[in-house]
């Protein structure tokens, strides 16, 4: 079997874990995405739906990718490998972790680019550049920054070199100590401009914003709340098993998987209750996406008391969610090589963030140089893999998003689970898991085996039919 030898390292506790899968999961969508979702698809009732995909689909593949990781005891490829041989599988299962590794990649790529305009707020935030300025001026300096090839490679640059720099030092020095630094800094500034947005006199308007109970608008947002539960937790890309490899024996792996769910989703409310406050403050209307996160929020901070410092924090809040992601997307690969071939940590490591800063630049050129070029076009004249100058179509950076966020990561999710459930079997589950009572091991099994594989499914295809 490949990689006999298991991790020699593991977490101090399973609070590390708990941190390392909570920094996996907060990411970029905590920040703009879960809350606006809740404020346009029924508030209050889209959080209980929301929660209960939580429940039914993303912890339990999650809990799947933790239990193979701790069983395992290697990367996620060798311990699929090793694992599926154990039980009388074939080793193809490990095809999904190899796709797992290739999809962190292709996200760690744009995601690098994207963190970087965080890194770029930070500095234009705290210089200044967005004091009393107008929606149209901020829409401006952000259409600036993604026309300059030059200025989105030096910040996806410096923030790729964050990202391999933590990995390179290793489990303990490297991604221990820095998820020890690093998740309760972000909580602390989360708490602070929580607190200002207490005082901007807005703040109950931000909490209608988020929790009036719409049922009317729930049935549109189901849909998107079972892929925001699946997405939001990281899972399916392999990330969750390789932490769950340094986790301690003795630590339980359900009570862990329910606290990194709840704490994702604490964020995430928290963002929102700390962020549309400051949003009505400023007479402005809740946006999504890029334009709440780089042009609305921007207005608002640069026409508030104090908001140029608390812009600063929001935007340091911003890249250290952005950091801690970026390393589980990064530490599968490096897990991989490293399980393969002694001493190449740091060696593979600054090989694989080359690889994946290379494939970034697609995603800078997308947004200027690269605009017009677009691929899987369809039109009047026929279609094409890719041409210039055309309706329709995907930009490169689009075109890598939609492999990854659609078609890659819910099918690892759904290998991982099935494999969870129906290879490793009622045993491995009940001993990794301890649990003693039948019934919530067969619902477990449930879980595992049938609904959320069936969940995914849904998500699955309902996001190719888009």
């Amino acid at each position: 079997m490949a990689g006999d030898k298991a991790v020699a390292q593991v977490w101090a506790s399973r609070w590390i874990f708990i941190l390392a899968a909570t920094g996996s999961a907060v990411g970029l969508g905590n920040i703009w995405k879960f809350p606006y979702m809740t404020g346009v698809y029924g508030g209050g009732a889209f959080v209980l739906i929301y929660l209960f995909c939580i429940a039914l689909v993303g912890m339990p593949v999650m809990l799947a990718e933790t239990l193979i990781g701790r069983r395992g005891r290697h990367s996620p490829v060798v311990s699929l490998q090793n694992l599926a041989v154990e039980r009388g599988a074939s080793v193809r299962w490990a095809w999904a972790a190899v796709m797992g590794l290739i999809c962190g990649l292709l996200i760690l790529s744009f995601y690098s680019v994207v963190a970087g305009w965080s890194l770029s707020y930070i500095i234009d935030m705290g210089k200044g550049s967005f004091t009393g300025i107008s929606g149209d001026a901020a829409g401006a300096a952000f259409g600036a920054l993604t026309a300059d090839p030059v200025k989105l490679i030096i910040f996806h640059t410096i923030f790729m070199a964050m990202t391999a720099w933590v990995i390179t030092r290793g489990v303990v020095a490297g991604l221990e100590r820095a998820l020890r630094l690093m998740m309760p800094l972000l909580f602390l500034l989360l708490v602070v401009l929580l607190g200002y947005s207490v005082t901007t006199g807005h703040f109950m308007d931000g909490v209608r914003f988020l929790f009036h109970f719409d049922p009317a608008q729930v049935k549109d947002g189901l849909l998107p709340a079972l892929g925001h539960a699946f997405f939001t937790l990281s899972v399916g890309v392999g990330s969750i098993m390789a932490f769950g490899a340094y986790m301690p024996r003795r630590a339980p792996i359900g009570a862990t998987i329910i606290t990194v769910g709840l704490l994702d989703t604490v964020v995430a409310l928290a963002a929102g209750l700390a962020l549309f406050p400051i949003v009505f403050a400023a007479g402005l209307e809740p946006g999504a996406g890029p334009g709440l996160m780089f042009v609305t929020l921007p207005v608002a901070f640069g026409n508030i008391a104090f908001g140029q410092v608390m812009g600063v924090v929001f935007f340091v809040l911003v890249a250290l969610a952005a950091w801690s992601s970026s390393i589980s997307m990064l530490e599968p690969a490096v897990a991989y090589f490293s399980d393969r071939h002694a001493g190449g940590r740091a060696r593979f490591t600054w090989l694989l963030a080359l690889i994946c800063w290379v494939l970034g630049i697609g995603t800078v050129l997308s947004f200027n140089e690269w605009a017009e070029l677009k691929f899987f076009v369809t039109g009047a004249d026929g279609f094409a893999l890719w041409a210039w100058g055309v309706e329709g179509g995907k930009t490169f950076f689009d075109l890598v998003d939609y492999l990854t966020s659609r078609i890659m990561l819910p099918l690892g999710g759904l290998v991982f689970v099935l494999f969870a459930g129906w290879v490793l079997g009622r045993e491995v589950v009940r001993e990794e898991l301890e649990l003693k009572n039948p019934l919530f091991l067969n619902l477990l099994l449930v879980l595992l085996r049938v609904v959320a594989p069936l969940g995914i499914a849904v998500v699955f295809v309902a996001e190719l039919l888009k």
